[in-house]
C-alpha cells in the first residue's frame, strides 16, 4: 500500500514541470471558446467517462459561477457509436463524428493512456486536416498521438492508475485556468 501511494505521489510530483504545457492547452482552449468554437472530447473506456466529465465541467461551471462554455463528448450517443462500430469499424467511431461535426477553429481533445488506439489517431488526423486545434493527454513515452496533437500532455508514467490520476488533476487546473480568463473577460 506505501509503495502505491508513494508511486501516485511520484507522478503527482511531476506536474510542476508541466505547467508551461497545461497553461499552453488553456490559452489554446480559452481562445477556442473565445471565437466561438466548441471543445470536443473522447476517450475509451475509463477515458470515455473522463471525456464526458471535462465536458460537463464546461458547460455546467468548474468552480466559478459563468456562463455555459460549450463542450461536447463523443462517448455519449450510444446509438451513433454502435451504428458506427456495427456498419463500419470501431475504429471510426470518433472520425466519423468528428468529420460529422467539427469545424475549423474547434478544438478536438484526445484522452488514452496509451495513445495508441486507433480510433483515436483517425480522429485527431481527421480533426487536423480540417482545422481544429488538436490536444492529446497520454501516458509514458513515444506514443502516436503526440505527434498528431498541436499540444500534448505526457504524465510521466508506464502505470495505468498512475497516468489516469495524472490526467484528472491535470484536467481540473485546465478547467479552472479556462474558467478564470472567461470570467475576466466577461
Amino acid at each position: 500500500m506505501a509503495d502505491e501511494c508513494q508511486s501516485a505521489l511520484d507522478v503527482l510530483a511531476t506536474l510542476p514541470f508541466a505547467v508551461e504545457t497545461l497553461a499552453r492547452i488553456a490559452n489554446r482552449l480559452t481562445a477556442t471558446l473565445r471565437s466561438g468554437g466548441v471543445l470536443y472530447f473522447c476517450g475509451n473506456g475509463g477515458r470515455a467517462a473522463d471525456a464526458q466529465l471535462i465536458a460537463a465541467e464546461f458547460v455546467r461551471r468548474f468552480l466559478l459561477e459563468r456562463r455555459p462554455l460549450a463542450g461536447v463528448a463523443f462517448t455519449t450517443n450510444t446509438s451513433i457509436l454502435t451504428a458506427i462500430g456495427n456498419e463500419y469499424d470501431y475504429s471510426e467511431v470518433f472520425f466519423r463524428q468528428v468529420r460529422a461535426l467539427v469545424k475549423p477553429g474547434d478544438c478536438l481533445a484526445g484522452i488514452s493512456t496509451s495513445g495508441r488506439s486507433k480510433n483515436f489517431l483517425l480522429a485527431l488526423e481527421a480533426a487536423r486536416a480540417i482545422g481544429a486545434v488538436t490536444i492529446g493527454f497520454t501516458g509514458g513515452v513515444g506514443s502516436p498521438l503526440r505527434e498528431l496533437c498541436d499540444e500534448c500532455f505526457i504524465a510521466e508514467s508506464a502505470s495505468t492508475p498512475r497516468i489516469q490520476e495524472c490526467h484528472l488533476l491535470a484536467w481540473h487546473l485546465i478547467c479552472n485556468m479556462v474558467e478564470k480568463k472567461v470570467v475576466a473577460a466577461a
